[in-house]
């Protein structure tokens, strides 16, 4: 009789270990979820804490790089372009901030093998970079207070568009990195939009 309870404590033990095992490496219904990492995760930390990723990583990637490169463009076009140091010095921390953000998403998606976007494409509050040739003020003849204050417009909206991206990241992603840059970029940008909502009231 003992022998028999034995056995049977002992087969409960392993098919208990057995569901938690399999609970544990089960696909949440993700199909680009990685897993390449998921040994990060004995610690007990959560999934966000290790090197898994899903689609929403990849999308907040994907969709990040080519909104940055069209800050990076408005940017470099204030340098020469604008009249205000305070637009001038915004440009420069702008370019200086998104410049590394975008080689560090570049370096997930080729990890991930996922592709890399070549240029600035369709980005919220801009629906593409023809639309800052055909908006007055930003076209190549605009310089001086005329383009700081459509550069300021559409910068905020620009920013608006990265922190409603940013924050569909924090909510959703679950690669750890992208999701500390969600915060960043929420962080960061929207400090700035209210720095440029000053700025466009002085001009």
């Amino acid at each position: 009789m003992r022998t028999i309870r034995k056995t049977f404590v002992a087969l409960t033990a392993t098919a208990a270990l057995a569901l938690t095992l399999t609970a544990c490496g089960s696909d949440d219904g993700n199909s680009d979820k990685s897993t390449t990492n998921s040994g990060a995760s004995s610690n007990g930390g959560s999934s966000k804490e290790t090197g898994d990723h899903n689609a929403q990583d990849v999308t907040f990637a994907q969709g990040m790089i080519p909104h940055h490169q069209g800050a990076l463009m408005m940017a470099k076009a204030a340098a020469t372009k604008a009249s205000s140091p305070e637009v001038k010095s915004l440009a420069a921390r702008i370019e200086k901030a998104q410049t590394p953000e975008i080689e560090t998403m570049t370096g997930w998606l080729k990890t991930w093998g996922k592709d890399v976007p070549a240029a600035a494409e369709s980005m919220p509050g801009m629906e593409s970079m023809d639309s800052m040739e055909s908006m007055p003020g930003m076209d190549h003849a605009a310089a001086g207070k005329e383009f700081d204050k459509n550069f300021l417009t559409m910068m905020i909206e620009h920013h608006k568009g990265a922190v409603t991206m940013a924050t569909t990241e924090k909510a959703k992603g679950e690669y750890g990195a992208a999701t500390s840059m969600a915060d960043d970029v929420i962080r960061t940008q929207n400090a700035e939009i209210t720095e440029m909502t000053k700025l466009l009231g002085k001009s």
